[in-house]
């Protein structure tokens, strides 16, 4: 006989604090939102019967069910009819520092992967020789790679890079990340100017991240610059607003 499959949240340390002015129900929430984070409870894993964690954790069933159904809100769990409440794969929230999408989503518990699309020398324009600091018309490195995690698609990134700072093997960028060359090159990787935006998806961006012409999508430019000022990468990557989005930390200023 099969043996009968374990409810996941069983190994959490899962708990409420009954005296704490945040509802019950957020608390119970923010736990599971942040084990799927982790990977505690990982894409396609089934959450046990409410009920049975309801009187786990001495808490009402409509109280569980409100948390549950937050996340249903946000996209980390799906309620299948006949199968029951399923963990899908977590949204990626970058905080806005100096680091690479690849570091990023192996932090988040992520599996990510690179299709390197082009990997060739162009001319540069004049937005990219303006970012990079070198003449219009002089050749410099352009990468096109779609990333992913869990297989599906999150960010289509493209990135010129000055030409003779370090080798692009296409091979080493599907294996890593391109901060990840740098630093290994010898590149100290110091600063950068970053602009966010959004815009409507054009046919072929819809196309390569399974969203519809039209879509929203987020947009992030970045120059970034090495110790000595230099400027070493010219990035613009458009990313899936449903598995992904920028973080920041705002201090009171006095």
């Amino acid at each position: 006989m099969p043996k009968p499959e374990v409810d996941p949240t069983v190994q959490l340390e899962l708990s409420v604090d009954r005296g704490s002015p945040v509802p019950l129900y957020f608390q119970l929430a923010q736990q599971l939102e942040s084990a799927i984070e982790h990977g505690t409870l990982t894409p396609g894993t089934l959450l046990g019967n409410e009920i049975e964690l309801a009187a786990r954790l001495g808490l009402s069933r409509p109280t569980v069910r409100q948390a549950i159904q937050s996340l249903v809100d946000k996209g980390l769990l799906v309620r299948r009819r006949g199968v029951g409440t399923q963990v899908v794969h977590s949204k990626v929230k970058r905080p806005l520092e100096l680091s690479s999408l690849y570091d990023d989503l192996e932090s988040a518990g992520q599996r990510p992967t690179t299709t390197v699309l082009v990997n060739t020398m162009v001319a540069a324009s004049a937005e990219v020789a303006a970012a990079l600091g070198v003449s219009e018309g002089s050749e410099v490195h352009r990468i096109e790679r779609l990333r992913s995690a869990h297989g599906e698609p999150i960010a289509y990134l493209c990135n010129y890079i000055p030409p003779g700072l370090l080798d692009l093997d296409t091979g080493q960028l599907e294996a890593t990340g391109l901060y990840r060359l740098m630093r290994a090159a010898g590149i100290t990787l110091h600063s950068a100017r970053q602009t966010i935006g959004a815009r409507a998806a054009t046919a072929g961006e819809a196309e390569r991240l399974c969203e519809q012409p039209g879509a929203p999508l987020l947009t992030m430019q970045r120059v970034t610059f090495d110790d000595t000022g230099r400027a070493v990468e010219y990035g613009t990557h458009t990313y899936r607003p449903s598995r992904y989005s920028f973080e920041f930390q705002l201090l009171v200023r006095n």
